[in-house]
């Protein structure tokens, strides 16, 4: 029986691809960096980086600092690089939006008797703010964040922890998330039911169960 449904943050409730291109494009513009491939790139080197955090192989703030580096091409001293940084985060932060189906899905979990729960790669404080500024924060029941973890999703220790947190068996809480590999797999493997949320179609023929919006999701 489901007793919780746990969502994914970053392009499942909160449009973060949007906010981070245009961040980017403003911000590097501001330092001399144009062109038609700079969000790209951009995306790249953060998803690089980021992964070596998730593994614990650097900081939160090592992570940033890296990928200004090699966005940048540039040796930077850490203060260098994290004021160069801010010039992006404040961008950022200030594009947070959420996904019009987002709110309408938390309070049908809600409304069924469910748990409404967060597991989100990133960093808690950060995305505590994210869930206050957007009106996300009365919405939900439970966040957890991978900056409290040994490691982030698709290690499968980050969703045994929801799991035990809530006091459910993994059978009982259903994982909904954009990533194919992070949320989806990584819940199968770690024992959850899993449902991929495929917004533009890029996954067509994955056999895994799959909604191209949170309208769509049932429990």
């Amino acid at each position: 029986m489901m007793r919780a449904v746990i969502f994914d943050l970053d392009d499942t409730l909160v449009d973060q691809v949007t906010a981070s291109g245009a961040a980017v494009a403003a911000w590097a513009a501001t330092v001399g960096v144009t062109g038609p491939d700079v969000r790209a790139r951009w995306a790249a080197v953060s998803e690089r980086h980021y992964a070596r955090y998730q593994s614990r192989e650097i900081t939160f703030a090592g992570q940033r600092r890296e990928r200004v580096r090699e966005f940048l091409a540039a040796d930077l001293t850490d203060a260098e690089a994290d004021a160069l940084f801010a010039g992006y985060l404040e961008r950022y932060e200030a594009g947070w939006t959420i996904f019009d189906d987002a709110i309408p899905a938390l309070r049908r979990v809600r409304a069924a008797g469910l748990t409404a729960a967060v597991l989100t790669n990133g960093d808690e404080g950060q995305q505590r703010r994210k869930l206050d500024r957007l009106g996300l924060s009365s919405e939900i029941d439970v966040l957890v964040a991978s900056s409290s973890l040994p490691a982030g999703k698709p290690d499968p220790r980050a969703f045994r922890h929801v799991v035990d947190l809530l006091g459910l068996s993994p059978a009982a809480a259903l994982m909904v998330g954009d990533s194919l590999e992070k949320d989806v797999r990584g819940a199968l493997a770690a024992g959850l039911p899993a449902v991929l949320l495929d917004r533009s179609g890029a996954h067509p023929g994955v056999e895994v169960r799959r909604i191209g919006s949170l309208a769509e999701l049932t429990f």
